[in-house]
């Protein structure tokens, strides 16, 4: 019956692209249309992600979904620069990094409760999150000490930064897709979709998540005035866990179904693209759509997304999944909202 449910909700997706193009919906209820459209939209991306997991192990599973689920903030991030939002996009890719290490990770553990994870897999990307957080507090240290370094600068400091990230996680991508091969032979259950059609269903998922993503942007802002929310907040929180919806439904729903290796890959995966891909990408293609984007982010910012990994590092370090461990990461989430919110 559920699934039911969720195959025909997914029928809001075109309901909420028509009320926000074709008959201009009034901005408070395009926000609460989107985001219940983007329920099924997650659950089909885990769908999906599970059936191509199937074909390819939970490395290559967790990559997958991560990769699709990070596409529409990538877009999101160009908007918000195009649009003169840099405060947004630092806070929303930092609200990114720390959403799915600690929010994510910790649902995914509650939902699926004791089980394996791939510690030396999660180990390995947790300290690419670290790797990436000690290189972006370079031009970060920079803006903190103001004086005379301009925008300009700043960026000029941040291109070999974003280069350096992207060539590491071609490394790190790579080397973490050799380790699950020798690891992981299997073949796919009988009742598995064919490679082929989740692919299909991951890409048409994709596309549909981005689009009902940026209605929902495009109202945040509404939304964020008219409950009183400052910028930052609605960024780091509001917009990072909207962006990671695919990431964050996929997660808990594969986990729910007893799989938390796949699980705990796609929540600590997705952090570190954003931190090693998605954000130095950014910097690097903000050019095209506006101004240079320095990857000048805010102590808070810093010192969260490093103290997020390390914490996530230390939980899954013996290989296990437990829920109250899980409820650990949660509330350590909801002690970094609040910093926020008092930012």
């Amino acid at each position: 019956m559920a699934r039911r449910i969720l195959w025909g909700s997914l029928v809001l997706t075109p309901i909420a692209i028509l009320a926000r193009y074709a008959f201009h919906l009034d901005e408070t209820s395009l926000f609460v249309l989107a985001a219940v459209a983007l329920v099924p939209l997650a659950w089909l991306i885990g769908e999906s992600t599970e059936h191509a997991a199937e074909h390819t192990g939970a490395g290559v599973g967790g990559l997958l979904n991560a990769s699709f689920g990070n596409a529409p903030e990538l877009i999101i991030a160009l908007f918000a620069v195009a649009d003169a939002l840099p405060g947004v996009v630092r806070g929303s890719l930092t609200g990114s990094v720390v959403s799915n290490i600690l929010l994510v990770l910790g649902a995914a553990m509650i939902a699926g409760g004791d089980g394996d994870v791939d510690a030396r897999s999660l180990r390995w990307q947790l300290f690419a999150v670290f790797g990436a957080v000690a290189l972006i507090a370079i031009p970060s240290a920079f803006a903190w000490g103001g004086g005379s370094h301009e925008r300009h600068s700043l960026y000029l400091v941040s291109l070999p930064i974003s280069a350096v990230l992207l060539l590491a996680y071609l490394v790190i991508t790579w080397q973490n897709l050799r380790i699950h091969r020798a690891t992981e032979r299997r073949a796919p259950a009988e009742a598995a979709w064919s490679l082929k059609r989740s692919l299909v269903a991951l890409g048409i998922a994709t596309a549909a998540t981005a689009i009902v993503s940026e209605i929902l942007v495009h109202s945040l802002d509404h939304f964020g005035k008219a409950v009183g929310l400052n910028e930052f907040f609605i960024a780091v929180v509001i917009i990072a866990i909207v962006g990671n919806a695919a990431e964050h439904g996929g997660a808990v729903v594969i986990a729910r179904r007893g799989n938390t290796r796949l699980a705990t890959e796609i929540a600590i995966t997705s952090s570190m693209q954003v931190a090693v891909f998605v954000t130095p990408a950014v910097c690097l293609l903000s050019w095209v759509v506006g101004q240079g984007l320095p990857l000048a982010f805010r102590v808070i910012e810093v010192v969260t997304m490093g103290a997020a990994a390390l914490f996530a590092a230390i939980v899954v370090a013996d290989g296990r999944s437990r829920r109250w461990e899980g409820f650990l990461l949660v509330a350590v989430y909801g002690g970094a909202v609040v910093w926020y919110l008092l930012a």
